[in-house]
């Protein structure tokens, strides 16, 4: 088989750049995320929107779970971040969302505190 053939072939985790279908969708939920958050969902801290690329506290949108694990362009999986904040978490999974717990030989999901949302 010839290189070429694995060139168009879509990956799980393809890059909203690769799809012109999902960038629409990202850059969509991206001016939403940007519209009506204003604390990084990563430090917690608020994030000022004047600020631009490339300064590390310039507002991002972050995947929450990464695409690259599988996550998706949809709302409840970005959140705003600063720059700096997205950069240091990189491809790492949310530790308070998906963290499992062992009891018993049975594999619990961790409980999610939703007062902090």
């Amino acid at each position: 088989m010839s290189k070429g053939a694995f060139q168009n072939r879509p990956t799980a985790h393809q890059r909203p750049e690769a799809d012109p279908a999902r960038r629409a969708l990202f850059e969509n939920n991206k001016k939403i995320i940007l519209a009506t958050q204003s604390v990084c969902g990563i430090c917690g801290q608020p994030v000022d929107k004047s600020l631009k690329y490339p300064d590390p506290m310039s507002p991002t949108v972050d995947h929450i779970i990464p695409c690259s694990r599988g996550g998706s362009d949809d709302l409840d999986n970005l959140q705003l971040a600063h720059r700096k904040c997205n950069r240091l978490k990189s491809d790492k999974m949310p530790d308070n969302k998906l963290q499992k717990k062992s009891s018993n030989n049975n594999e619990l999901p961790q409980s999610v505190n939703w007062r902090t949302f």
